[in-house]
C-alpha cells in the first residue's frame, strides 16, 4: 500500500510538473509527456469511472483552437499540442482526482510547491547565473532563452508562474486566517518574486487580483489594508530590494530600458485595433493572416504581435465567434466565482478563493502576452480545471461553517 501511494504521488508530481512548466515534447522527451503520464495513471483509477463532466468545455476548446490555429494561423502543430494538453488535463481532474478531496488538495499543493521551486530558482539565477542556467536547461529539457528566470525558457512564460504563485500565496494567508506576521512575510515573498521576476505585467496582474480580493473579502475595510500594503511594499523596496537586488535585473530597471518603450503594450494594442477596424468581421473571414495585414502598421516588426491574447483572438475570429467562444469557455468559471463570493466566508471556500484569484491574476496577465487559457498555458489551464473540479467536490459538503461577514477581520 505504501509503495502504491509513493508511485501515485510520483506520477502526480511528474504529470503536474509537465503541465505547470509547459513541457510537451523536448529533445529528451520525444513522446508527449502529458500522454505518457496520463496513461501511467490509468491503472490507479478506481472503477466504475465517473461520467465525464467537461464535454461542453472540451468542445468549445476544440472549436476555438481549430478556428484560431488551423483556419487562422495554419499551425497544425500548435493545434494538436494544445488540444492534447487540454484534454489530458480535463481527464486528469475528472477521472484521477474525481470526487476525492485528498487527491484534489494534493494536486494543488504539488503544483504550487513546484511553482515555489521555480521562484527559488529565479532568486538564485540573479546571483549564480553560470550555475543555475544549466540546471534550468536540464530540468526543462531545452536550452533557456532568457535569464534571469525560474523554470521557464523565457521571462514572458515565467510571468504567468509568478502571477499565479503570488496571488495564490497572498490570498491564502487571508482565507486561512493566518496571523499578521505570516501575512507580512508572505507579502514580502510575493513582492520579492515580482520585483526580481523581470515581468511588469505580472506585477500589475498581481496588484489587480489582490486589490479585487481585498475589496470583495473586506469591503470598505480594504482601504486600510491597501494603504498598509503600499507602506510595506515601499519599505521592502527602500530597505531591502533597492540595496541588495541587482540594479540591472528587476522590473524597475526594465521599465527604464529603451527596449521597454519599443514594446509598449498600449501602442501595440492601438495598432491591433487599427487592424481590427480594417477587418471587423475577423481575419479568417477575409482569408488574411497576421503578416499580411501588418505591413502598414509601423509598430509591428516581423513576427511581433499585439501581446494581448484576447485581442488577437477576437481579431482573427471576429466579434461574434470570438466573444461568443470566450463567453462559453469562461461562463461556468464566472458563475462559480459569483456563487462563491455570495456564500460568504465559508471554510470550504478558503482554498477555492485562492484558486479563483490566482486564475484572475494569470488571466489579467494575458492582456499583455500571447499565452493564455486557450493556448494551454500551464498554470492557467491547471487553475481552470482545478476550479471546476473543486466546485464539484466542495459543493456537496455541508454548509455549516459560515463566518459572519460583519466580523472584525482587519489584520487578524
Amino acid at each position: 500500500m505504501f509503495l502504491k501511494k509513493c508511485i501515485v504521488f510520483g506520477l502526480m508530481t511528474a504529470y503536474l510538473y509537465s503541465l505547470v512548466f509547459g513541457i510537451f515534447m523536448t529533445d529528451i522527451i520525444r513522446i508527449p509527456a502529458p500522454i505518457i503520464l496520463g496513461i501511467l495513471m490509468l491503472p490507479f483509477i478506481k472503477k466504475p469511472l465517473p461520467p465525464f463532466a467537461y464535454y461542453k468545455e472540451c468542445i468549445l476548446f476544440t472549436v476555438a483552437l481549430f478556428l484560431y490555429n488551423i483556419v487562422g494561423l495554419g499551425d497544425s502543430v500548435s493545434f494538436f499540442a494544445s488540444l492534447i494538453t487540454i484534454l489530458t488535463c480535463a481527464l486528469y481532474f475528472n477521472y484521477f482526482v474525481g470526487s476525492n478531496p485528498v487527491r484534489f488538495n494534493a494536486s494543488v499543493f504539488i503544483s504550487f510547491a513546484l511553482l515555489l521551486v521555480s521562484m527559488i530558482i529565479l532568486v538564485l539565477d540573479h546571483y549564480f547565473v553560470s550555475t543555475i542556467d544549466p540546471i534550468r536547461a536540464l530540468m526543462l529539457g531545452e536550452p533557456v532563452k532568457q535569464t534571469p528566470a525560474g523554470l521557464s525558457l523565457t521571462q514572458f512564460t515565467f510571468g504567468y508562474q509568478t502571477a499565479a504563485f503570488s496571488a495564490f500565496v497572498f490570498v491564502l494567508t487571508y482565507t486561512f486566517r493566518q496571523n499578521v506576521f505570516v501575512k507580512v512575510i508572505a507579502f514580502c515573498v510575493c513582492m520579492a518574486c515580482l520585483y526580481l521576476g523581470m515581468n511588469r505585467s505580472a506585477f500589475v496582474s498581481f496588484v489587480g487580483a489582490a486589490v479585487i480580493f481585498l475589496f470583495v473579502y473586506y469591503r470598505f475595510k480594504a482601504v486600510f489594508l491597501v494603504a498598509a500594503a503600499l507602506l510595506i511594499g515601499f519599505a521592502i523596496y527602500t530597505f531591502v530590494l533597492k540595496e541588495n537586488a541587482d540594479d540591472k535585473n528587476n522590473i524597475l530597471a526594465k521599465d527604464q530600458a529603451k527596449e521597454a518603450n519599443d514594446f509598449n503594450r498600449v501602442n501595440l494594442a492601438a495598432e491591433n485595433l487599427k487592424i481590427y477596424a480594417d477587418y471587423p468581421y475577423g481575419l479568417i473571414f477575409y482569408g488574411k493572416n497576421w503578416d499580411e495585414v501588418t505591413y502598414k502598421n509601423i509598430v509591428f516588426e516581423p513576427g511581433l504581435t499585439s501581446h494581448n491574447a484576447y485581442l488577437m483572438f477576437i481579431t482573427y475570429l471576429g466579434p461574434f465567434l470570438g466573444i461568443g467562444l470566450l463567453i462559453g469557455i469562461y461562463y461556468k468559471i464566472t458563475r462559480l466565482f459569483r456563487r462563491t463570493i455570495k456564500q460568504g466566508r465559508l471554510k470550504s471556500n478558503a482554498l477555492m478563493l485562492c484558486l479563483f484569484f490566482s486564475f484572475i491574476s494569470v488571466s489579467l496577465n494575458a492582456l499583455s502576452h500571447n499565452a493564455w487559457l486557450v493556448a494551454a498555458d500551464g498554470p492557467t489551464l491547471f487553475l481552470y480545471f482545478a476550479i471546476l473540479q473543486g466546485a464539484r467536490i466542495y459543493e456537496t459538503q455541508p454548509v455549516a461553517d459560515e463566518v459572519p461577514i460583519e466580523e472584525e477581520a482587519v489584520l487578524h
